[in-house]
C-alpha cells in the first residue's frame, strides 16, 4: 500500500481533513482503482494502516515529517503502519531476529503468524498474508527487492528516528527507554548513532533532544499538541 499512501499524500495538501482523503480515494479516484469496489477496499486498507485523520496523533505527525523527509517515507509508512495493524507488528520478529544477507521468504512470514496465533487463519489465508507481509518489509526497505529477497538495512533518517521515538513516547516511554522500544529497535540502527540521529532530528525543530551522560530528555512540543502532551504526563 506504500504506492498507494505515497499518490494520496501528493495529491492532498497537509492540512486535508479525513474526509478529503475519502473523497479523494472514492469520488476523484486519484489512485486510478478501474471499479467502485476496488476504490472501496483501498480506502478501507489505507485507513486500517495509517488512519488518514489528522486526528490521530501517530498520523498527523506522519503527515509533518513525510513532506520534509523525501528518503524517509518508506519507513516512516511501516513504523506507523507497525503502530496500527497486530499482524505487520507480529511479523517483526522475523525480520529483527535475522542478520543481514539473510534470505527471507513469503513462506518464513506466514509459519511466524500461523505460530503466534495458531488456528486463527487458514492456510490460504496464511500464504496470502505471507505474501502481502513480504512485500510490505521489501517495499520499505528491509529486504532487497527482486527474485530472492535478502534481509538489509532500511534508510534511517533524523525524521524517522523522530517519528520512532514519538511512537515509543505515546507507549508510556520517557528519557533513554525510547531508545529501547520496537520502534527504535525497528530502525536497525546502533544508539549511539540513533543520539546522533536525534540530535539533528533537534537541530532541524522535530523535537527536543538533550544528552548529558548517560541522562538523556526528549521533548515532543514540536509534534504533539498540548492536550496530548498533557494527557501524557497525567498518565506517566
Amino acid at each position: 500500500m506504500l504506492s498507494a499512501l505515497i499518490r494520496l499524500l501528493e495529491y492532498t495538501p497537509m492540512e486535508a481533513s479525513y474526509e478529503d482523503y475519502r473523497t479523494a480515494i472514492l469520488e476523484d479516484n486519484v489512485l486510478g482503482k478501474p471499479t467502485a469496489s476496488t476504490r472501496m477496499w483501498t480506502w478501507k486498507k489505507l485507513r486500517e494502516l495509517y488512519g488518514l485523520d489528522p486526528k490521530l496523533t501517530v498520523f498527523r505527525c506522519l503527515r509533518q515529517l513525510w513532506q520534509a523527509d523525501p528518503p524517509g517515507p518508506p519507513l516512516l509508512a511501516l513504523l506507523c503502519a507497525c503502530a496500527r495493524d497486530p499482524i505487520l507488528r507480529m511479523s517483526a520478529q522475523v525480520i529483527l531476529n535475522v542478520p543481514h544477507g539473510t534470505i527471507l521468504t513469503a513462506s518464513d512470514f506466514s509459519r511466524a503468524i500461523a505460530d503466534s496465533v495458531p488456528d486463527r487463519f487458514t492456510p490460504k489465508s496464511l500464504k496470502a498474508i505471507g505474501a502481502r507481509l513480504l512485500s510490505s518489509w521489501t517495499q520499505s526497505g528491509y529486504l532487497t527487492p527482486g527474485r530472492v529477497r535478502k534481509r538489509t538495512r532500511p534508510v534511517v533518517t533524523p525524521e524517522t528516528v523522530a517519528y520512532a521515538l514519538l511512537l515509543g513516547r505515546l507507549c508510556g516511554r520517557r528519557g533513554l527507554l525510547l531508545f529501547s522500544t520496537l520502534w527504535t529497535e525497528l530502525l536497525d540502527t546502533p544508539k549511539e548513532e540513533l543520539f546522533h540521529l536525534a540530535a539533528a532530528a533537534s537541530n532541524r525543530g522535530w523535537i527536543d533532544f538533550k544528552r548529558v551522560g548517560s541522562v538523556v530528555e526528549v521533548g515532543f512540543s514540536k509534534l504533539l499538541l498540548p492536550q496530548e502532551e498533557e494527557a501524557l504526563r497525567e498518565s506517566d
